[in-house]
């Protein structure tokens, strides 16, 4: 592979997570000679992370493994402002008490990956509201924004994607570079970090922290990237057809995010075992070898052990169990999906349209529409054609549900409540 000297680069060299590194020389001789502290800033702009953003942690993860010390950052400051990076247009500004709610919930998915606690590799969760809340203005353009050059931060292309749209920048977003650089001199003078971590779209922010580092008296901070992920398709990681692929199950259940990586394109499989799994590299090489149906068996290996770091081993067999028994046996799995519907609401009549929506299968009447003309739509495993028809409390099987399928593997069970 790459030589590198260090657990941490050699893990992540070939497992594909590497996209940029400021000095790999240098950062790779102080991983191999002393334990690092690094650090991943997340922005709470949901109540959940969704899966474009596992592989920062899945990074995060594969530091505290190899032997050194993590830092979640949450940006309960930043989140204030809303980072600009290849953004269309600005983002929409939330309440204090709207981001320290995200926060609240955000954090409930770290203690899956990272172990947090006391000690020198003991992972921190910490927000960087503590610091950036209480800053003077005056003072802060005073000690911090006179080793900014403006024309240097034009030159990003993070920043001239957006003066090249309708969409204006606005001064308060141009303002983000600036207190995420200065994120890092806090947590290096805070909590010694030396590296931060991020997509590559953040290179240009790390490495404007690297440099208000050098100027501010930092020991030499290090930057490292991966690579931004699109699914062989192109697809954005993160994304399915019924929205966002959240980590939070109260958002989107153990199920569907099952089903999400069994869905994975062939092309992809072994590409993301090695980012998203902890199977040793011998075993996904064995795996690599596999062809025709023997692929779809490691699709559900893959999403077996994706959900298992997530959600926990047994969680993650249920959905498993609950996939193998609906498509397998063509039983009515109890685990799958479901949605209440009043009762009263059925006893009248729901339009197709309409519950195909609820049921989380589209968007909108229109989306819903054309699933139907495409014949991708069956009740009760029954092919429906008519995007007029009504569905009421007639449709109830035995089993006191009806069920809703869109293809052959997105099932939800309505039930009256």
């Amino acid at each position: 592979m790459s030589g590198f000297k260090s657990d941490f680069l050699r893990t992540l060299s070939e497992r594909g997570f590497i996209h940029q590194v400021s000095d790999e020389s240098g950062l790779d001789d102080l991983l191999a000679k002393e334990t690092v502290t690094a650090y991943i800033g997340y922005d709470p702009t949901a109540s959940s992370l969704h899966v474009g953003h596992l592989m920062q942690i899945m990074m995060l993860h594969w530091f505290q493994e190899t032997g050194h010390r993590p830092i979640s950052l949450m940006g309960g400051g930043t989140g204030m402002v809303g980072d600009p990076s290849f953004k269309e247009e600005a983002r929409q500004l939330m309440t204090i008490e709207t981001i320290e709610n995200n926060i609240a919930s955000i954090k409930r998915v770290f203690a899956n990956y990272l172990n947090y606690g006391e000690g020198p590799k003991g992972a921190l969760m910490i927000n960087n509201a503590e610091w950036l809340r209480s800053l003077n203005y005056l003072e802060f353009l005073r000690d911090v924004g006179k080793h900014f050059s403006v024309n240097r931060m034009l030159s990003f292309d993070s920043v001239k994607t957006r003066l090249d749209r309708e969409q204006s920048l606005s001064f308060l977003e141009f303002n983000y570079m600036i207190l995420q650089a200065y994120d890092f001199v806090e947590l290096s003078q805070r909590y010694g970090c030396r590296l931060q971590m991020g997509g590559s779209d953040q290179w240009g922010n790390i490495v404007n922290g690297i440099d208000l580092g050098h100027r501010m008296g930092t020991p030499q901070l290090y930057a490292l990237t991966a690579p931004l992920l699109t699914t062989s398709s192109g697809a954005k990681m993160g994304k399915s057809a019924s929205g966002a692929v959240w980590l939070n199950a109260d958002l989107l259940p153990v199920y569907d995010f099952w089903q999400y990586w069994r869905n994975t394109e062939d092309a992809d499989v072994i590409k993301f075992m090695k980012l998203f799994t902890k199977l040793p590299m011998a075993e996904i090489e064995r795996m690599s070898k596999l062809a025709g149906s023997e692929i779809n068996e490691v699709k559900k290996i893959l999403a077996t052990e994706v959900t298992t770091m997530l959600h926990g081993r047994a969680a993650a067999e249920e959905a498993a169990e609950t996939a193998r028994k609906t498509f397998e046996e063509g039983a009515l799995a109890e685990n799958l999906p479901s949605v209440d519907v009043a009762k009263s609401e059925l006893d009248a009549g729901i339009g197709l349209l309409a519950l195909l929506v609820k049921a989380g299968f589209a968007a909108s009447n229109g989306e819903a529409r054309r699933h139907v003309q495409g014949g991708a739509i069956r009740i009760n495993d029954k092919a429906v054609s008519d995007e007029r028809m009504t569905i009421g409390s007639r449709d109830v099987t035995a089993d006191g549900v009806i069920k809703v399928s869109m293809g052959k593997k997105k099932h939800v069970l309505v039930r009256p409540a």
